[in-house]
């Protein structure tokens, strides 16, 4: 698809929420008012008549108020950065124009509007990220496939690949214990416009969301997701170590993977096929 002519125009969403650099606007809040303007072909929904061809505007509007809403930053700026990776999140959106106004700013002048107008392109729809997912308690089939659709629907993230599911042996400081519940393992694929300490918030938040006890490392739980690559990034700090440390060494993780890439590659490790290849030699 050409980048479109065609345009869906999204005014006035209105949403209170906390952002701003003073202390009054982080606890009384204000509305915040997002008007978008998103270059999508419309062509192939005119043909077939049918709102899965074109961009659901009730859904990304929903997307749009919840993203806005969330997570208090200092800047519109950033407010309006959020909602444009979140638009080209989607798949037919070429451009969006973002406008982000802020018409109850703290001026002591009288003024009609600020606002702050960003203008993006579609460069891959975002990073390419590869998440895995566990869990050996309760019904693990529900909670994956209900885990994975929580995550497509969060803002700015959009999964684009699901692999196969593995039974594992859970596993301990010690090595594999088949005397506990085994392990029900998955490998997704996603492109996200959120920067990667924030994308491993959202995880943690959703696992949460499922029951997820954090405490000892090697307990058994509900729901695990482990961010396993980001991009080509190589990110370590106090927060987050990107590539995972040891996903290279887990097979639980490289085999449904590989199932679902077979070119799949862990930044600075190398092709998981040849990290799979080591580890089957390894326990031969």
């Amino acid at each position: 698809m050409s980048p479109a002519d065609d345009r869906i125009l999204i005014t006035g969403i209105r949403v209170h929420a906390f952002h701003g650099v003073h202390a009054e606007e982080r606890a009384q809040g204000q509305d915040f008012v997002v008007d978008l303007e998103l270059h999508v072909s419309t062509a192939d929904a005119a043909a077939s008549d049918d709102v899965r061809d074109t961009v659901h505007y009730g859904v990304l509007t929903r997307r749009i108020a919840a993203a806005v809403a969330a997570d208090p930053v200092n800047l519109i700026e950033t407010v309006a950065e959020r909602v444009a990776s979140l638009a080209l999140a989607h798949d037919r959106v070429e451009r969006v124009r973002v406008t982000v106004h802020k018409p109850d700013a703290p001026i002591p002048l009288p003024f009609e509007d600020i606002a702050v107008v960003v203008d993006r392109r579609r460069t891959g729809s975002g990073v390419a990220a590869v998440v895995a997912l566990g869990g050996n308690l309760g019904d693990r089939e529900a909670t994956l496939t209900r885990a994975v659709e929580v995550l497509d629907r969060l803002p700015g993230i959009a999964v684009t690949g699901r692999s196969p599911r593995i039974e594992t042996v859970a596993l301990t400081p010690d090595g594999p214990d088949p005397s506990r519940p085994g392990y029900l393992n998955q490998v997704i694929t996603l492109r996200t416009g959120l920067p990667a300490a924030d994308l491993l918030k959202a995880l943690h938040a959703v696992e949460h969301a499922f029951g997820r006890e954090r405490g000892r490392v090697w307990a058994d739980r509900t729901l695990d997701l482990d961010l396993i690559s980001y991009g080509t990034a190589m990110i370590r700090t106090a927060d987050i170590t990107v590539p995972h440390p040891r996903a290279h060494e887990r097979d639980f993780v490289l085999r449904p993977w590989l199932a679902l890439d077979p070119d799949a590659v862990l930044p600075g490790y190398g092709p998981v096929r040849e990290l799979l290849r080591r580890i089957d030699a390894a326990s031969a």
